[in-house]
Parts: structure tokens; sequence; C-alpha cells
């Protein structure tokens, strides 16, 4: 009775022992606590839009380091992200985590008040701009590319910036002509914010929606399809490409060239939040610091290479990376409500009948 006791006393003398381990460090005590929760509540349940491939090294450390708490994750388009969390929250039901590239539409949900309020103790190692009100959080840090088919483009043919783009479109129009591709502004909610961001820094925009409306570009509603129809010379061109996505696919493809933008690039950031109706509150806490930290973040930059926001991590695709290679021509856009702006339905569709407009033109 006297072992079996000692050994009772010594498993429960080193419970919280274990579970302060997995504190990470700086992070209050408390935070332990937190863990506990967590594992009680087994999984975390995550939609997103970043494809499981990329994800894949990211989930997998976290369930090594948090060995018993399951990331159900569902991978989707910007559209369907924002469509079906909307729906199960009238429901009373809802994921865990939203993680989408539609910065925009994120806000829109955590400002119409679907996103749970969580100072992270991250919080002072990321950038201001990438922090709204403790619910939403920018997790990535993605410059926006030009994409090239190398094998069939060259010299003067290749735009070095969007200034550049309409010389291109106009000197070499016969040659692009219905070889350019782009975001169905009408079907993509990031290539819709991504399009309504040139407008506030291309000072021409009116004569670049005219210019390119002449090259009649094949729209699309995914990157994936815009890089294979590039790769193929299907499309000789495209812009308003994630560099992430085009990194991954020049390792690949020796066709694929791409063009970081000399006069602006936007640089986008995929935005996180907890649910307000979380059923598993601690986890999607666990989740979402996790992303957040110098760890994460680390594999979110060199394997993920979907681009890391703090300027403690090192590699070529990071903040600090970019920074040392581009300077001040990087236009993070701001985690804020300023993205609400071209979501007021009348400005939406006024932007869309202008865009539709000026492509039909060139017909």
């Amino acid at each position: 009775m006297k072992l079996i006791l000692r050994s009772t006393l010594a498993a429960v003398a080193f419970a919280p022992i274990v579970a302060l381990a997995q504190v990470p460090a700086g992070y209050p005590a408390n935070y332990a606590a937190t863990v506990d929760a967590a594992k009680k509540e087994g999984k975390v349940v995550v939609y997103s839009t970043t494809d499981t491939a990329s994800a894949k090294a990211l989930i997998e450390d976290f369930k090594q380091l948090y060995p018993g708490i399951a990331v159900e994750y569902n991978d989707m388009n910007s559209t369907e992200v924002y469509n079906r969390f909307i729906a199960e929250r009238a429901a009373g039901a809802s994921a865990d985590v939203v993680w989408s590239s539609s910065m925009d539409l994120q806000i829109k949900l955590a400002n119409d008040g679907g996103a749970l309020e969580y100072a992270s103790p991250e919080v002072p190692q990321l950038p201001a701009w990438s922090v709204w009100k403790n619910q939403a959080y920018g997790t990535t840090y993605e410059p926006i590319a030009i994409v090239y088919n190398k094998r069939l483009l060259t010299g003067d043919e290749i735009p070095q910036s969007h200034a550049d783009l309409m010389r291109v479109f106009q000197q070499k129009n016969e040659k692009l002509k219905g070889k350019v591709t782009t975001y169905d502004i009408e079907k993509s909610g990031v290539g819709f914010m991504l399009i309504t961001q040139d407008s506030k820094y291309m000072p021409n925009f009116a004569e670049f929606m005219k210019v390119l409306g002449t090259v009649q570009p094949r729209v699309q509603s995914s990157a994936g399809t815009m890089m294979e129809r590039i790769s193929s010379g299907e499309n000789l061109l495209g812009f308003n490409i994630f560099n992430s996505y085009a990194v991954l696919r020049a390792k690949k493809d020796p066709s694929i060239g791409i063009v970081l933008p000399k006069d602006y690039t936007l640089v986008m950031s995929r935005v996180m939040f907890i649910s307000k109706s979380a059923k598993q509150p601690n986890a999607a806490k666990l989740w979402l610091d996790y992303i957040l930290s110098k760890r994460g973040q680390t594999i979110m930059a060199n394997q993920a290479e979907l681009g890391s926001t703090r300027t403690d991590v090192q590699g070529d695709m990071t903040a600090a990376g970019y920074q040392k290679q581009m300077g001040a021509t990087l236009k993070p856009i701001p985690v804020s409500t300023e993205l609400l702006g071209y979501l007021d339905q009348t400005k939406r569709l006024d932007f869309i009948k202008q865009w539709t407009t000026a492509m039909k033109a060139g017909k």
C-alpha cells in the first residue's frame, strides 16, 4: 500500500512539471492550464484557404509539440470559408480557427462579432500592422508577384513593375492578346482585394484597366490554374499571383519566371482568428500561438514557404529577408478595418462594373 501511495504521489507531483514543460519560454506560468484544457478538448478544427500540402509541416510539428491534440484541417477557397463560417455560426456552430488569404473577408467576420478577443503571448514579437484588436492576426508575409513563361517571353517583353505592365501590354499587344491571366475578381475574394489595393497605389489605375482590356485577359479563380496555364504556354504572363506559390512552382518547373514589381510590391498576410463560438477554444489558442511563435514562423518560412512576418526569423522568405532585398517598395496590407471599404455592396458593384466595362471595351 505504501508503494502504491508513493507512486501515486509521485505521479501527482510530476503532472504539473509535464504541463509546465510544454509552456513556451516567456509565456505566463498559467498557460499550463490552457495546455491542460486543450488536451481535454482533444482537437482543434481549422477552416483554411492554405492548401493542406503547404500546411502539412505545421500540422505535424504542432502535433509533435502537443501530442493528443488532433488537427482537423479543412482546406477550401476563400469564398467557401466565408460562407461556411457565416452559415454555421448562424446555426450555433463553427470551426475553432478560421485562416484565410482573403484579408478583407476575415476582417469583416471579426468586425461583425465572429472572433474571440485573445491577446496572444506572441503579440510583442509581431509587427503592429499584423494585429487587429487582439482578434485578427496576420500570419504570413507574402509579396504579390508577376509570373511569366521564361521560354516564351524574354528581354523587354518581361515587365519589371506595374507601370511596365502597361508598356508591355501596349507594345506587345498582338503577342499577349488572350495570353495574360489574373484573378476573376467576381469569384475570388482575394483577387478582388488585391486589385482594389492596386487601385490605391497605381496613380493611373483607370488607364491600366483600359490597357489590360486590350489584351483580353483570361481570368481564373485560383493561382494554381494560372500557373498551370503559364507553364504550358497557354498563357504567357500573369499578375497578382502569390510569390509563395510561384516560388514553390518554380522549384519544380524551370519555365516559371518571377518578378517582384519594382514600383511597389503588395504584401499579403493570411489572417487567422479564433471563433467566438469555438467548441475547442483552448486548443484554438494553442494553434494560434504556435502559428505566431518563432518555432511556427520558422517552419512557415522555410518549410511551408509562405513567409514569416517576424523579424527574428531567418531565411529568404521572411519579412527580414524581403526587406533586405526590396526595402521600401514592399507595401504590407494592414490587418485593419480599412480593408472593409470595398466590401460595401454599392462600392463593390461599382468597382466590378468599371472593371468589366474596361475588359469588354478591349474586345
